[in-house]
């Protein structure tokens, strides 16, 4: 088997791994879930270096909750411990290939100030919210 269960229990543990990590949100009753699984198994067996993790969003839901997963199967990649991508539906498996491709590709330093920029801006702007006099 070449995907890993991910449970509330591993799952911070593996998206922080340094490099990618491909997360399949499924359901057993999920018919585009169970389309989607083999082109996720065969990407998972053609990139052993990437961590392709499989959430099952009944067993989950905590989990689910928590990313706020509305619509299965929903797929998304994290790079280093940062959320790079996360889309419903089911994708052809030249698609994953693509999507390896360009999570690979990117600039890791300019995303991570991108991040910081953005964390900073939510929390000067609560701040001023905080600070708003009450009408």
């Amino acid at each position: 088997m070449h995907t890993v269960e991910i449970t509330i229990d591993n799952f911070v543990s593996t998206i922080e791994k340094p490099g990618i990590v491909l997360l399949d949100w499924w359901a057993s009753w999920c018919g585009p879930c169970r389309m989607f699984a083999p082109v996720f198994e065969a990407a998972a067996a053609q990139h052993k270096d990437i961590v392709f993790g499989k959430i099952d969003t009944e067993a989950q839901q905590e989990l689910g909750a928590a990313f706020n997963v509305r619509a299965i199967p929903t797929l998304m990649a994290f790079r280093d411990g940062i959320l790079v991508f996360s889309q419903a539906g089911a994708l052809p498996g030249k698609a994953v290939e693509e999507l390896i491709t360009k999570i690979g590709a990117l600039d890791m330093d300019e995303v991570r100030r991108k991040v910081a920029e953005v964390k900073k801006a939510q929390e000067e702007a609560e701040k001023t919210s905080n600070a708003a006099p009450a009408a």
